[in-house]
């Protein structure tokens, strides 16, 4: 059969397919077409489709020196794509000229159906999955829904889902904004009471909830989550998205919550939204007979809930909410910007924390350590900045470090040591250096540089700890200098001789003496 006959049966089984009702998908996978050339051809007439391929079989073709090459790769590689035979057609010859991607696609196409070579898609196999044991494992997903309000205004809901695997008991709690992990732990707290037991394992999503990082498979948990699952007895199980086989019982728990329960349902505010899901769940998710098992979750549960941990309210300590610093150098609060130094914003995920006291807004960074305060103004929508937040400093203070540090005969350990204190207290490192300098010249060199080996030898890290050091090393050697010291003459500033004469002195005998002779 020629190619032009064989090009003609691929368009009529396309539009009997269609006629059929089979989807362009289908038709796609089947015949192994792109979809947009099925669209192509079912737009086309007979007459419109003869026309077409006689203008396609008359075109010469730019890649027919390979021709060999890419018919031997289709035929042993099916599933072969054409940005991949393009790349190997690259690889392998030397002199392939520089043509479009929608060229090699189209020579790859004209190939397959010239030589009978489809593209074949591997299939998947799947098997039943066996029931896990009762209290063995519950799942855990997302998902959000577009509702629609009393005046027809589009309202977004998020919500979060667990069903205990064997039993298919569920529990669904909504919320006006994203989860986070702090009201996700809130939500798992929600549902344990809900199935009055806590599971052995929970399976989830690789979800920025729960994790910061896959790390190569050794899961990196969030520290708010991490901490709660050392407070709870469960298992961490965590799978790929939309895996049927790994978590495909909460996947449809949430299609079924969408389907059932939120489809054309008014949104009233959130708490009414929480009441109506637990009465669905009550009449509806958990009492009717499950597709699957052909038993009601709510008996099911039941049998489960002996096998289950027993549930153990814990008090959740609330954790401090942390901010993200704009690439500006800002953050966002209550409707205002609060400017922060150059140098706080160290990529996309630098975080801040910020406290409210006394009028004025104190951010710090993840250690605690201060970084800026501001006076909170009134109302919204105002910068608040300050003018020394424009310069940058850094360049003036380690030039204050290098004067500092020559003051001392151990430079390299002063300087050592004064960098410290620029670590520990970067917001007031310039009173600290001026403090340390105004010490060291008002004492004696030789006290400086033993007060600052103490300070080095003893990890003693300020500006107030280094002047103490210094006054009482002075304090030691005061009695040495008394020793050694003339009085000086208050008015000259010279030495005073007789300040420094012994006056002759008598016995009381000679007096007695004296006395007894005149009488």
């Amino acid at each position: 059969m020629n190619v032009f006959y064989s090009k003609l049966m691929t368009y009529y089984e396309i539009h009997r397919m269609f006629r059929e009702d089979y989807s362009i998908s289908q038709i796609s996978r089947d015949l192994g077409l792109n979809r947009r050339t099925i669209r192509r051809y079912l737009a086309m007439n007979e007459a419109q489709y003869e026309q077409y391929i006689s203008v396609q079989s008359n075109r010469n073709k730019e890649l027919i020196p390979f021709l060999e090459f890419v018919k031997y790769k289709l035929g042993k590689y099916p599933e072969t794509s054409a940005a991949q035979m393009h790349d190997w057609l690259k690889e392998q010859h030397d002199y392939f000229p520089k043509v479009s991607p929608k060229t090699v696609y189209n020579f790859v196409m004209w190939v397959r159906q010239t030589f009978d070579l489809p593209k074949i898609h591997p299939e998947r196999e799947y098997l039943i999955v066996d029931e896990q044991p009762y209290g063995k494992q519950a799942q855990v997903d997302f998902g959000e829904y577009n509702m629609r309000d009393g005046n027809g205004h589009r309202v977004k809901v998020w919500f979060f889902t667990m069903v205990l695997s064997r039993s298919r008991h569920k529990y669904v709690l909504f919320s006006e904004h994203h989860f986070t992990s702090e009201t996700a732990i809130e939500a798992h707290e929600r549902a344990f009471a809900f199935f009055q037991g806590i599971p052995d394992e929970i399976v989830y999503d690789q979800d920025r909830v729960f994790i910061v990082d896959e790390n190569k498979g050794d899961i990196i948990l969030t520290d708010v989550f991490k901490a709660y699952t050392k407070e709870r007895s469960f298992s961490l199980h965590f799978c790929r998205k939309s895996d049927p086989e790994s978590k495909g019982k909460i996947e449809n728990v949430v299609k079924f919550t969408k389907q059932n329960f939120l489809y054309n349902r008014p949104f009233y505010n959130i708490e009414t939204l929480n009441d109506e899901a637990i009465a669905w769940l009550g009449r509806t998710a958990n009492l009717m007979p499950h597709n699957c098992t052909k038993k009601s979750p709510v008996d099911e549960w039941r049998i489960e809930l002996p096998f289950l941990h027993p549930y153990v309210p814990i008090k959740i300590q609330p954790m401090q909410k942390t901010y993200s610093v704009r690439h500006d150098h800002s953050i966002t609060w209550k409707g205002n910007f609060y400017k922060l130094p150059l140098g706080t914003y160290k990529g996309k995920n630098t975080q801040v924390y910020i406290k409210k006291e006394a009028g004025q807004i104190i951010i710090s960074d993840l250690s605690g350590k201060e970084i800026y305060r501001h006076t909170i103004p009134e109302g919204r929508g105002h910068v608040v900045t300050n003018t020394d937040l424009r310069r940058d400093k850094s360049a003036a203070i380690e030039e204050l470090i290098q004067n500092v540090s020559q003051l001392f005969d151990d430079v390299d350990g002063a300087r050592k040591l004064l960098e410290t204190i620029h670590v520990d207290k970067p917001r007031y490192v310039r009173d600290q250096l001026i403090l340390i300098r105004q010490t060291v010249e008002k004492c004696d060199k030789k006290i400086a540089d033993q007060a600052l080996a103490y300070c080095i030898q003893n990890n003693v890290h300020g500006a107030n700890d280094f002047k103490m050091v210094v006054k009482k090393y002075t304090q030691d050697m005061v009695p040495q200098i008394k020793m050694g010291i003339n009085s000086l003459n208050p008015l000259t500033g010279s030495t005073s001789l007789t300040a420094t004469m012994i006056p002759a002195t008598s016995k009381i005998i000679d007096y007695d003496n004296l006395i007894l002779n005149k009488n």
